[in-house]
């Protein structure tokens, strides 16, 4: 996954690593703590020996992006190939279970503005089925085992079904919204970040509920 979003990035512009951060913060919002930063100048290094992104020049660092104690060295920025650009596309038109689990459906879901339609709708369909499976899982506990749990159990039991059943409303509106041609409604700016935030939709791989 981490692959897949840093060379969807560098299709939009040749980055250094500290950009490549902050531009992975930004697009993938909830989930980016599923993906190990630890991880990106390793992937980094990986891309380059696969020949799908190349070093383009060096810029000079700016204090922000300095480490206290640390030397002003130049920033590699990095850019995509012509067969980078290709195996992008080979990501980014794949539909299969791997779309469907939370990172992964978030990073696709990120990119979701590059992606033709009909992969689009098999990932929402994919995405919504598995999470139907997840729900009806929770019920069947909530069902058979509900009067031998404790209250705090039983409590985050109903909070993940409630997750589940607000997930699954969400993602049924995209499906319309897709076979119809229509792209999602943007919330209210007036309400983002206020009491009617947990009526906007919620971020993949999460639910309204699941917000702080």
């Amino acid at each position: 996954m981490l692959e897949f979003a840093i060379l969807g990035l560098l299709q939009e512009a040749p980055m250094h690593g500290y950009e490549l951060r902050k531009e992975l913060t930004a697009k993938l919002g909830a989930i980016r703590a599923a993906i190990s930063y630890g991880s990106l100048y390793p992937t980094l290094r990986r891309l380059q020996a696969a020949g799908w992104i190349t070093e383009a020049a060096e810029t000079p660092a700016t204090a922000e992006e300095v480490p206290a104690l640390t030397s002003r060295r130049g920033r590699v920025v990095y850019t995509i190939t012509a067969e980078g650009k290709e195996r992008f596309a080979q990501l980014i038109a794949q539909a299969g279970p791997e779309t469907y689990d939370d990172t992964g459906f978030g990073v696709h879901f990120a990119f979701f503005a590059r992606t033709d339609q009909a992969t689009r709708l098999r990932i929402l369909e994919g995405r919504r089925r598995k999470i139907e499976e997840r729900r009806e899982g929770l019920r069947d506990v909530l069902g058979r085992a509900a009067e031998r749990l404790d209250a705090y159990t039983l409590e985050l039991q109903r909070h993940g079904l409630d997750a589940c059943e607000r997930e699954v409303r969400w993602l049924e509106e995209l499906i319309a919204n897709e076979r119809s041609g229509r792209a999602p409604t943007a919330p209210d700016s007036r309400r983002v970040g206020g009491r009617g935030d947990n009526d906007s939709p919620p971020t993949p791989g999460t639910s309204r509920t699941e917000r702080p």
